[in-house]
This record gives C-alpha cells, structure tokens and sequence, in this order.
C-alpha cells in the first residue's frame, strides 16, 4: 500500500523452509521433541521477516545492517516460545536475549568478512551455471513436448484461459485489432542540469516489440518510424515473443524495421527477459549497439551525455550496475535503460537522471472502470507500472510497449511508439 516492498530481496522461500528444518533437525539430535526445533526455526523466522518488513519502510536497501533491530525480534519470537513451553523465568529469557543481540551482531560480520562472495555478488550470477542453463535453455528447443504445452502460465493461463474467455464473449478479434493500433507518443522532459548542447535532445524509444507474436506489428511499426526523425533510438528489450527456440523470426523482422529508424547517433538497445544472451550477434548485425551492463557517452561539441543499460533484471537478474556505471563521471548527466522498472533503487543509487523501461505492458489488458494495471509481472511498485513516474531525483518512464506477450489482445492499453524531447 506504501509502495514499498513488502520484504527484502534476501528472503526466499527457501531460506524460512530451511531455517525450520534445521531447527527440527537439531531438536532431534538434542533428544528434544521436533515441534519444538520446528517452532525456533518459525518464530526466528518470523522475527526477522519483521525486521526485514521495518527496514523497507526506511527505505534502507537490502542486506543493510542495522545492528539491534536485525536480531531483536530474531531472538525475541523464537526465546518468547521457549519461554512458556519450558515455564522459564523471564529473568532468564532477557539474559538470553542480551547475549543473543551482540553474539549474533559481531558473528555475522566475522561471517561476511571471512566468507567469499558468492559468484552472483562479484558479477551478478553471469558466471553461475544455473542462470547459464536457463539462459541456454531459453535459445534452444531443450523442453520436453509436453512440459511446454503444459506449461501453466504460458499455455493454460494464457492460451486456454484468458484467450478462451476473449473468444467466448466473442472479444477476442477485437483485442487483436486494438493490439494492432500501435500509437505515436510525444512526451516533453524538463531537466534543469542537462547539458546545453542536448538541448531539444530526441529520444525514440521502443519496448517490448515481441515481433514474432503478433501478425502485422512489423508493418504498424515500420509506418509509424518511417515518419520520426531523431537523435537516437533505445530498443528497450523483449526482441521476440516466444521463450525458447530460435530468435531468427523475431531478428529478421527487426532488421526491417532498423533499416526505417533515422537515427542520427545511432540504435542502441538492451536485452529483455524474453531475449537470451546469443541473440546479440544478430542484434549487432542489425546495426543495434547493445549495452549489457555497460555505456556508451553521447557527445555534442565539448558537452557529453551518457546512455547505461543492463542486462535483464527481472527474470535473469544479471542487471550489474556497478560494470554499467564504472566509466560513468558521477556528475555526469545519465540516461538508464532496463527492460524492467525493477532496478529502481539501484539506479537513483547512481544517480540516474531518466530511467527509461518497459516489461509491464502496462497492464496489457485493464478494466475499463479501473485505472491501473490489473497484473504488472514486475516486482517495483505499481506506480511504476506504465507511463511517468518519479523517484527521489530520477524520472523514469515505463512503456506499454509495443507487441504483446502472453495472448496477442490488448484492451483498454493501446500498443505505443515513444518519442523523447528533452529540454
């Protein structure tokens, strides 16, 4: 409700599961019954859930230590459990807790120093093998027949369901026409510290083309650029439709629609979550320079801009702002592109000016009585969700984009093509 994540991004599913295994687990070696070990592990669990719960509201980025209120109701829940089970004093229930608070304080910071960092903290989980399999997998037909037609949310959410319903109320050709009706947008930005030489400075945007998704998007894209004459065009992720298999269907068609684009400092791009690593070769070839986690400095006379893009930071999460923003003057004026709105914190972190993005579709299919989203598929919050939105110091802006994902409908949130003044 307060636009802030519920918990932070430490927490997983796995972590409480294992917490309260291991708590069974030593209950039974210590000759204790296992409701116990389980409730430790639970009430640990949930105390520091509510830590993680109070931190976000300050706003403080996840993994920040905050020593007392990390290990407070951490040790409290699960020792105020124990009290009542063993009928302990409370005289030694506040000992224990005393003792807890500083032990567990100093012991995760010798923890953290003497440990190494995990592969995914040095680069992000580019060299872990897991996200390279499920990178590989994504680019080649690696699935089981049947896993894929059964696959929940592709297939039976989305084939079955929703475009089922759409068909039933007799809508379903009508969404498609509406997804079709790609519109041209043109949107002013103010910014009191851009350089004077970027000054009337045109940014074409286009997010989320799923060119091999829909029939005819191509052609609605080709008609609107053709007409656009700009200083720079961000493709801004989602190349292709499809989750695995080849990316050619989807790269042939963006090669025509490059071939349209006036673009005097070039067609930059960065990789969505339907985009898999081996597509750059050919999105290099279409005459697109790819960002990934790195910039590239616009220049006009003596004054310089710079455009920073990162990987997918949604599904992939190998989004390294740290790589992207390390030839980047920190008073540099900035624009940050991501497929998805989800690097928020990060890139106001490193002084982001614009944060340009998409994933969200807007919503694809809203309710006409409701102004909103109804799913965002984005872990940012809601306000984020499509069009202007700011940020501390940072503007951004999340794209409906341009294709569709899912089911090829679109109501109440038209398909768009997005061109930038800045001023």
């Amino acid at each position: 409700m307060d636009g802030k994540p519920l918990l932070g991004s430490h927490k997983t599913i796995r972590g409480i599961i294992g917490s309260m295994a291991a708590g069974t687990l030593l209950s039974a070696f210590l000759g204790l019954p296992l409701i116990v070990g389980f409730c430790i592990g639970f009430f640990s669990m949930l105390g520091d859930s509510l830590s993680s719960f109070f931190k976000r509201r300050f706003e403080l980025a996840s993994g920040t230590a905050v020593p007392i209120l990390d290990q407070l109701f951490e040790g409290l829940f699960p020792l105020l459990f124990v009290k009542y089970y063993f009928s302990l004093d409370w005289a030694l229930i506040i000992i224990l807790l005393i003792l807890f608070v500083p032990i567990t304080h100093f012991g995760a910071r010798f923890f953290k120093k003497e440990t190494p960092l995990a592969p995914h903290e040095k680069n992000l989980r580019l060299v872990k093998s897991s996200t390279r399999f499920k990178a590989w997998r994504a680019c080649h037909i690696a699935l089981p027949p049947l896993q894929r037609y059964l696959n929940f949310e592709n297939i039976i959410y989305y084939e079955w369901i929703t475009a089922g319903f759409f068909k039933l109320i007799n809508k379903y050709d009508t969404g498609v026409r509406n997804a079709l009706d790609v519109r041209f947008r043109q949107i002013d930005l103010r910014f009191p510290d851009l350089p004077a030489s970027f000054d009337s400075y045109r940014i074409l945007f286009l997010c989320d083309l799923h060119l091999d998704g829909l029939s005819g998007i191509t052609e609605r894209v080709i008609e609107i650029v053709s007409g656009i004459e700009c200083d720079c065009c961000i493709i801004g992720g989602d190349i292709r439709a499809e989750m695995y298999g080849s990316s050619f269907p989807a790269t042939r068609q963006l090669r025509q629609i490059v071939k349209n684009i006036k673009a005097k400092d070039g067609v930059f791009g960065v990789l969505g979550n339907h985009d898999c690593i081996e597509i750059i070769p050919d999105l290099e070839d279409a005459g697109i320079c790819m960002l990934v986690n790195d910039a590239y400095p616009l220049k006009r006379d003596n004054e310089t801009i710079w455009l920073v893009g990162v990987d997918d930071p949604h599904y992939y999460r190998t989004h390294d702002l740290k790589s992207a923003f390390n030839e980047v003057p920190k008073d540099a004026f900035n624009i940050f592109i991501a497929h998805s709105p989800e690097a928020y914190r990060d890139a106001a972190q490193h002084m982001a000016r614009l944060y340009l993005c998409g994933h969200t579709h807007g919503g694809q299919i809203r309710l006409p009585f409701y102004d909103g989203p109804i799913i965002t598929h984005s872990r940012a919050p809601r306000k984020m969700a499509g069009g202007l939105w700011k940020y501390k110091e940072m503007c951004g802006y999340t794209s409906s984009g341009v294709g569709t994902s899912g089911v090829p409908v679109r109501f109440n949130c038209p398909g768009e093509v997005v061109l930038f003044k800045l001023s």
